[in-house]
């Protein structure tokens, strides 16, 4: 699966949130930043991202996932 393919999976499922996905080989690294994430810890966070890319990681297209989300306030 392409990291371009993940990017835009997450962006239409997350609207208003600016996603950037890097990687390949199964392995990527999901940056992101919305409103949707505004007062979540980062287990919350991550499960948003978890939710939306489940099939994916489920029929083995994506293997790991690492992630750095935040909130447009956050330092």
């Amino acid at each position: 699966m392409e990291a371009s393919t993940i990017q835009e999976i997450l962006a239409e499922a997350l609207p208003g949130t600016e996603v950037d996905v890097q990687g390949e080989g199964g392995k990527y690294l999901v940056t992101a930043t919305g409103d949707i994430f505004e007062g979540l810890n980062a287990v919350k966070r991550q499960q948003t991202i978890y939710k939306v890319l489940n099939e994916h990681i489920s029929s083995g297209a994506i293997h790991a996932v690492t992630m750095r989300l935040s909130a447009p306030g956050d330092a």
